[in-house]
């Protein structure tokens, strides 16, 4: 991928604001907490707080877009449908679903904070 610099001058009024995606988490909550991050035409990109939140039995989960997760704290579990395997995540795991695909939330740490980032996106994911 070329990533193109700009040549041009600074512009002050466009220096972020630091955020930490450890702060701000709710003490409690009953359903996992989403809160979007940033968008762009071409994606969107989520915070994802569980503490032993799971998918409900016999429901799956199908985006139509590509979701790319990485786990930042915590531990959980998913599920595919279709093969039938689980996925056991530790901190610093990440995995692709491609667009189309059943999954479920089988588990997140009763325990513990679990903190995900996922990024939903369209383009053709690549080889």
């Amino acid at each position: 991928m070329n990533r193109k610099k700009n040549p041009g001058a600074e512009n002050p009024a466009s220096i972020p604001a630091i955020n930490n995606l450890f702060a701000n988490i709710p003490a409690n909550f009953k359903e996992e907490y989403f809160e979007e991050i940033l968008s762009t035409e071409d994606f969107f990109l989520e915070r994802i707080i569980s503490e032993g939140q799971i998918t409900p039995i016999g429901t799956w989960l199908c985006e139509d877009t590509n979701e790319w997760v990485i786990l930042l704290s915590g531990s959980a579990k998913i599920q595919f449908k279709l093969s039938g395997s689980t996925l056991s995540l530790h901190p610093g795991d990440h995995f692709t679903i491609p667009a189309g695909t059943y999954h479920r939330v089988e588990w997140t740490d009763p325990n513990a904070k679990t903190v995900w980032l996922a990024m939903h996106f369209d383009s053709k994911i690549k080889d």
